[in-house]
């Protein structure tokens, strides 16, 4: 059975583990670098393991470290006393603070500068921050999360990381595989992104035509997670309240690639044939599986076993 949390599925194996090492991570608090491509869910991830962790009651803080220039990440991160520079009106707070007792997370961390790097690392070896233009520490009690889609130990290489901050960060690595490399999840990621976009416009509930399954399963997801879910709640809303989701809903290049499929019309073999029509059945039974089972003249256990492997979630 498929695990879901804040849009995380894992039934493929590599997702499995990846997220079981997350829990066991997540009573410590040590410091996780979590990595992997753009779109694979990485915040969630995060996000995963401060809701599991001692202090999932307190303030989870995320900030992107390539979204803002040096000068100001730094004061974003650590603060600054007033007049500490041009238009530092008031002494200001920064996240390490906001997120004390809790936990901060830096996207992106491959993206940090030299003089914010060295900040970062005294702050986990000393427990304490130091704002823009202060002369005294404040201590600070924050669980570290970072997460990069960059190869951060060719960074190292490089010079551009600091070698002694990568190991700091990296004490538990996390690596969360591309979407094409679990397609044991595409399905039950969609249904579940199905459901939520139909609870938010007060909608659906929608089925996926057999031509949509194949689509799903047969685009690569150049763009992972966040690239399906945005193509799921474009479809439903496209869908217009109707009980399917039809091809034609799609972005045009996942119809594209169907319509190249469809042109390569390759025989199907026996367990493919069956496998669409098992889906196209359970699609027109608007996911019904006791009148699914009984449309295709077998018991529910029967289904339920080809439903597993086929990637579909548990009913609801």
């Amino acid at each position: 059975m498929p695990r879901e949390a804040d849009a995380l599925v894992a039934k493929s194996p590599r997702m499995t583990r990846m997220l079981e090492l997350a829990e066991r991570a997540a009573v410590a608090d040590t410091t996780v670098l979590i990595t992997g491509e753009s779109g694979t869910g990485k915040e969630r991830v995060a996000r995963f393991i401060h809701q599991r962790s001692r202090r999932s009651k307190q303030p989870f803080v995320a900030v992107n470290c390539g979204a803002l220039p040096e000068s100001l990440l730094e004061s974003e991160l650590f603060g600054h006393q007033r007049g500490a520079f041009t238009g530092a009106v008031a002494n200001r707070e920064g996240l390490f603070e906001a997120a004390s007792g809790g936990t901060l997370f830096l996207d992106e961390i491959g993206e940090a500068p030299p003089s914010v790097q060295v900040k970062l690392l005294r702050a986990l070896q000393e427990h304490s921050v130091r704002r823009v233009g202060a002369t005294k520490d404040v201590a600070v009690d924050v669980r570290l999360l970072t997460a990069t889609n960059r190869d951060l130990e060719q960074l190292v290489a490089s010079g551009s990381f600091r070698k002694d901050l990568f190991y700091r960060l990296r004490v538990i690595p996390l690596e969360l595989p591309p979407l094409r490399e679990r397609r044991d999840d595409i399905l039950p990621l969609a249904r579940l992104f199905i459901a939520r976009t139909c609870r938010e416009n007060s909608c659906g509930p929608c089925a996926l035509s057999s031509e949509v399954l194949d689509a799903l399963c047969a685009y690569p997801w150049p763009g992972n997670v966040r690239e399906l879910e945005n193509a799921i709640e474009r479809a439903v809303v496209l869908a217009e309240g109707q009980p399917k989701i039809e091809l034609t809903d799609l972005p045009v290049e996942l119809r594209e690639r169907a319509a190249v499929a469809a042109q390569a019309d390759e025989p199907l073999t026996l367990a493919e044939a069956e496998r669409r029509h098992v889906l196209d059945v359970l699609s027109r039974c608007e996911g019904n599986r006791a009148a699914t089972a009984r449309a295709l003249g077998i018991g529910e256990n029967t289904l339920w076993r080809k439903l597993k492997a086929y990637g579909v979630p548990a009913a609801r």
